[in-house]
């Protein structure tokens, strides 16, 4: 076989251009998931799909009602969607959609000392407690439901969202970007047959915001103390404080060489802007 007709310039570049059309398509599933836009996604393929069958069958006059639909649609789509785009231009601006620096690990630990100090006052007072960590999947769809905060984590704000009969203690505490963006938010409730029997209401949210999303939660049961994991439609019962600040870490933290090559990134683009500005 003549494998030097395969490994071709042209096949190459047609390779890395597939491999990073898919890239950006997968990244944008990422920033529209739990949003508004999953609707508009799911109108667009079915637009399409009208499109390509009257084209089969012949369709003609259906075919030029969903050929205006299209041409008219995308000037709607940015005028309609024009603060998702902006906020969306100035993440890949900043470069927050590939990687993860230094600062948002200092960030990760703080947060993780301010959950540790949340989690051991309520676990030994059995204060029941739900609370979800936004990772790459969006959560806009359940931060709607609850309450506005947008506080930096602490341990004790935490505690006192969740001391019972306050305003806020029913539902879930969600955290965004390393702030709790809302209290006594509402999550999907699991109707999974595997979940034990004696586990409530906030165990069966905390799945089943696990089995639309990649959400961390972490749930205190108010009966036992215990505390609970759930993440990618997984329960994990009886953490220890070792447990689940292993976990956290884990989950949260980035390793030393995701954040060398963060590191090699921003150099490289630091770089870019001095010799651009130095060309103008």
């Amino acid at each position: 076989m003549n494998w030097s007709g395969i490994f071709t310039l042209h096949n190459l570049t047609s390779l890395i251009d597939i491999c990073v059309v898919w890239f950006l398509i997968y990244k944008l599933i990422l920033m529209v998931r739990g949003t508004k836009a999953v609707q508009l996604l799911r109108g667009i393929v079915i637009i399409f799909i009208i499109k390509i069958a009257s084209s089969l069958l012949g369709l003609s006059t259906v075919s030029w009602i969903v050929d205006q639909v299209i041409n008219w649609g995308v000037i709607a789509i940015i005028v309609i969607f024009q603060p998702e785009i902006r906020r969306g231009l100035e993440r890949v601006g900043r470069g927050s959609l590939f990687v993860r620096g230094r600062k948002e690990n200092e960030a990760a630990k703080k947060l993780i000392s301010s959950l540790d100090r949340a989690i051991q006052y309520m676990s030994k007072r059995r204060i029941g407690a739900l609370i979800t960590i936004q990772m790459n999947t969006g959560l806009e769809e359940y931060i709607e439901t609850g309450i506005d905060v947008d506080a930096d984590v602490s341990g004790e704000l935490l505690i006192n969202i969740f001391i019972p009969n306050t305003p806020l203690h029913d539902g879930a505490v969600i955290i965004k970007n390393n702030r709790i963006a809302v209290a006594a938010a509402y999550l999907p409730l699991s109707q999974s047959n595997l979940i034990p029997k004696e586990l409530g209401t906030r165990h069966r949210a905390a799945v089943g915001i696990s089995e639309l999303t990649d959400a961390l939660t972490v749930v205190i049961s108010e009966e036992t103390g215990e505390v609970s994991i759930t993440q990618n439609n997984e329960l994990l019962r009886g953490m220890t404080q070792d447990d689940y600040l292993k976990y956290f870490r884990d989950q949260l933290l980035t390793s030393d060489d995701q954040q060398n090559h963060n590191s090699l990134i921003s150099t490289i683009s630091r770089f870019i802007d001095d010799h651009f500005k130095g060309g103008h």
